[in-house]
């Protein structure tokens, strides 16, 4: 089946498709208003701790990554809702696996921040 938009049509398109599904994220989950706000407070420090560009983008990294987790998480999250409402052990997995990757993503920032936090004041 050959795709409706090619070419540029094609980019706009999922470029608005993108910007409706963070528009969404934004206006309905909790979490991810929680972390673009820390990542907003983050970023600047990233500049000012970050002591070359390879560390500027670990710290900026980390936390692009935990936004893009809790994205993924709340798409999981999202389609199981939607598949019913009743307890089944799968979906309750699934929703606990997503966040679990979340967490992991936060240690995996918090690592990065600390230990590149500890280099710039202790190093």
């Amino acid at each position: 089946m050959k795709p409706e938009h090619t070419g540029f049509t094609h980019l706009a398109y999922s470029t608005r498709y993108s910007l409706k599904g963070l528009k969404a994220a934004f206006r309905n989950e909790t979490a991810f208003r929680q972390e673009v706000a820390l990542t907003a407070v983050l970023l600047p420090l990233a500049w000012w701790i970050g002591e070359g560009p390879i560390s500027w983008l670990m710290l900026v990294g980390s936390c692009f990554f935990v936004l893009i987790v809790e994205l993924l998480n709340s798409a999981i999250e999202n389609v199981v809702d939607r598949i019913g409402t009743e307890h089944h052990e799968l979906s309750g997995r699934a929703k606990d696996i997503g966040s679990a990757a979340v967490m992991l993503s936060l240690i995996l920032a918090g690592l990065t921040w600390g230990l590149l936090g500890w280099q710039k004041f202790f190093g």
